[in-house]
């Protein structure tokens, strides 16, 4: 099974924030974009991550930034991770953090069951290092303090993307088993938010979970042109259902 490290950089950090840039790699796929946010920057947020917005254009430590709508950045993320073939998606404290802001996002624009029909799990590799690094005696686990101590460097921090890349190598350097992952898999739908109701997906074995993710999966080439079985049964189970709608129609 594929991986994607992902992050969101936001206006702040309540749960009415939005999101201003979400960058995601795997291997040596990647994406990053930037959304001008609807609401205020929060100044703290802007001192630690170096957005500002002036006269509607996002800048970067005061250099601008190309945007797109949110609309248009949630669709090419999802793109992004269906050219993978229902990829886990990982990040650090996204299970308190990012889900919640992007689920919110995804509500919004009506495309959530879009979003989890390309998604195969979450992990948060918050609680995983804390799992793994239990008997280090870390102070801290924060994803820029475990690079530097796991990996004895430094990075450009509170960049979506430069983030993402850096948890990609830390993640390289734990090698968490197959089991050891299994227990931090968690779905959208436990996100603490109002949710919409959505149709169980159809089951599909991982692969994964029988056999440890090594680094050198992230070389791998991925297939743009994979199709999902499941496509194909939902597409014979809607046009049952029209049939059976179309013959009640007729004998009443």
């Amino acid at each position: 099974m594929a991986l994607v490290f992902f992050d969101l950089e936001t206006t702040g950090l309540g749960r009415s924030c939005e999101i201003v840039q979400l960058a995601a790699v795997s291997g040596h796929h990647a994406l990053n974009l930037y959304v001008v946010p609807r609401c205020r920057i929060e100044p703290n947020a802007s001192k630690i991550t170096g957005f500002t917005v002036k006269q509607n254009r996002l800048f970067l430590h005061g250099k601008p930034v190309s945007t797109i709508s949110l609309r248009e950045v949630l669709m090419r993320f999802i793109d992004f991770i269906r050219m993978l073939c229902r990829p886990l998606l990982m990040g650090h404290n996204i299970k308190r953090f990012d889900c919640p802001v992007l689920a919110r996002a995804l509500d919004e624009f009506h495309l959530r069951d879009e979003f989890q029909s390309v998604v195969g799990g979450f992990v948060d590799t918050l609680p995983l290092a804390r799992q793994l690094l239990k008997d280090n005696g870390l102070k801290s686990f924060s994803q820029e303090n475990l690079v530097k101590e796991a990996l004895g460097t430094s990075y450009a921090a509170h960049n979506a993307l430069e983030d993402v890349k850096a948890l990609q190598k830390l993640y390289s350097a734990l090698k968490p088993t197959a089991n050891e992952i299994r227990r931090h898999i968690f779905t959208m739908d436990i996100i603490g938010i109002p949710l919409q109701k959505v149709r169980p997906a159809k089951k599909e074995p991982t692969k994964f979970l029988d056999e440890q993710i090594f680094p050198e999966h992230f070389s791998k080439p991925v297939n743009v042109n994979c199709h999902s079985g499941s496509s194909a049964s939902g597409l014979l189970e809607s046009t049952l259902g029209q049939l059976l709608v179309f013959l009640n129609v007729l004998y009443e």
